[in-house]
């Protein structure tokens, strides 16, 4: 008789199955209080539809390739990164100089402030992420730091690397867990001062303000994001769904483009050019025609005739 292996109890070390694998894993610490902890996309990237381009004709994915003027497809052991400093003038870094300003990746946020909520302006937050206990031992850190944060009602600060950049944290209570949030740069984000100089201040009409207002309140209630909805990506899928029941895909070839064809379109693009230049160097600068055929020029001499003799006197 076979023998069943008992199940397996879930841990801390599980996550949960929707979650996927961690973008980032590492440590949150809190003075001599170290928690492991796992990041997990809060953003859902498929929501929204995205098209491939398709030739009607032959069928094929358009592909796109790297390509020089003048010189065609470039292989990607020739490319570098530039940096222009000025118009039509760049800096180009090779992939070791690039390694070696490359900050270390510390595998630890350090929380190095805490703020209110509302102090941060919006502008500022980016990308945000789950985080989840790393493991049993873990767990208790982790739920003791979740309660505090919600407690004092405040958002944790700190900075961490992750995929080569780095970022600033923050950290805060979000239902049973807790949510990290990427936070911008200063100089990621344009000033507003500027862009409303011209609007003024002039004080609104009080007849109007009054209808404003009754408005707003009129239509204030709970924030439910479930009351908002992507209207075009909803009629979309409608459309293709019913394009699909209706009509028949069509089969799409999905190979890569042929490499070696388009090595010789260009070499006769190359050998064509170079034959111009050849006999643009053939000829001399300050001839104002090219000359006629040495054939042609014999033609010409034989056709014209010959002065008569004198006879002797």
């Amino acid at each position: 008789m076979a023998r069943i292996a008992p199940r397996r109890k879930k841990t801390h070390s599980d996550p949960p199955a929707a979650a996927g694998r961690p973008i980032w894993s590492g440590s949150l610490r809190l003075a001599l209080v170290t928690v492991q902890v796992q990041l997990f996309s809060a953003i859902k990237t498929g929501a929204r539809l995205s098209f491939h381009q398709i030739d009607q004709t032959s069928g094929k994915r358009i592909r796109y390739e790297k390509v020089a003027p003048g010189v065609g497809v470039v292989d990607a052991k020739r490319i570098a990164k530039g940096y222009e400093i000025s118009k039509g003038h760049y800096i180009l870094l090779s992939d070791e100089e690039l390694d070696s300003v490359k900050i270390e990746a510390r595998r630890t946020i350090d929380l190095v402030q805490f703020v209110d909520h509302c102090e941060i302006d919006p502008i500022y937050f980016d990308k945000p992420y789950y985080v989840l206990p790393d493991g049993d031992l873990a767990a208790e850190g982790y739920t003791v730091l979740r309660d505090a944060l919600r407690r004092s009602g405040k958002m944790g600060l700190g900075q961490f690397v992750m995929r080569g950049h780095e970022y600033i944290a923050a950290l805060k209570p979000c239902g049973d867990g807790l949510m990290l949030e990427t936070l911008r740069f200063a100089d990621e984000v344009r000033a507003a001062a500027p862009l409303f100089a011209d609007i003024g201040e002039d004080k609104s009409d009080p007849e109007l303000l009054d209808l404003a207002q009754e408005l707003i309140k009129r239509k204030s209630g709970k924030f439910n994001i479930d009351t908002f909805h992507d209207h075009y990506t909803e009629s979309l899928r409608d459309l293709i769904e019913s394009k699909a029941k209706t009509g028949k895909p069509i089969a799409v070839d999905e190979a890569e483009p042929d490499k070696q064809s388009s090595n010789v379109i260009d070499l006769v693009g190359a050998l064509k050019r170079s034959l111009a230049e050849k006999t643009a160097a053939a000829a001399p600068a300050n001839d104002p025609a090219p000359k006629a055929p040495a054939s042609k020029a014999r033609a010409k001499t034989a056709a014209k005739p010959k002065p008569a003799r004198r006879r002797a006197g």
